[in-house]
């Protein structure tokens, strides 16, 4: 490890308790302490992280996080609009990019998803509001004392799955849609020691 990056991990973690999962990783404190289970209610936002989620099944989020940028421009800026048009040829194009998960079936899942995100905006208006209904509009403050007791999935996260396969999306299984919850802030399952729990307001 380098003499700046250990510098910068000691600058981050000075006086503070956070969850364990982000370690010591630079990126992923500073995705910890800014993003992670901030309630989010803005569509591109929303679909920005369903996206990078779907592509995370069976791949660590901190490998996902590093890939992040070269998904955004890959991906246009993840414009939900410009993504349900793509055409096979697009996809091919991304399946050869190497800066991204070249899985042939996520690849093609981002547009199926982008052309349902579009349907239930025209059912609904926004998919914000459909989403955040699930939940009644606030987010669940859980009290999560250790790692050990987080849920990989919830009776909650299983019926909102199974209402996203209804309506087309794909590689939306319930412990996908429940790690969406809490990154979009859903739900709150910072542990109760860390410094974020008390700071995030629902």
């Amino acid at each position: 490890m380098s003499l700046w990056k250990w510098k910068e991990i000691q600058e981050m973690s000075r006086e503070k308790i956070r969850c364990t999962w982000c370690k010591n990783d630079p990126l992923y404190i500073k995705y910890h302490d800014t993003e992670w289970g901030v309630p989010v209610y803005s569509d591109s936002k929303i679909f920005e992280s369903l996206l990078l989620e779907t592509f995370q099944a069976g791949i660590s989020w901190l490998t996902i996080l590093k890939k992040r940028e070269n998904f955004r421009a890959a991906f246009d800026n993840f414009d939900y609009k410009k993504i349900a048009n793509y055409s096979d040829q697009k996809l091919e194009e991304l399946r050869n990019n190497t800066g991204i998960i070249r899985n042939k079936l996520k690849i093609k899942a981002a547009r199926t998803n982008a052309q349902s995100f579009i349907k239930v905006q025209k059912e609904i208006g926004e998919f914000s509001a459909y989403l955040w209904n699930f939940v009644g509009g606030k987010p669940i403050k859980n009290k999560v004392t250790t790692m050990n007791e987080m849920p990989s999935n919830t009776r909650l996260s299983d019926e909102i799955s199974k209402d996203l396969k209804n309506r087309g999306f794909k590689f939306v299984g319930t412990t996908i849609v429940y790690a969406h919850m809490q990154a979009i802030g859903m739900i709150n399952d910072h542990t109760t020691k860390c410094f974020r729990y008390k700071e995030i307001k629902g």
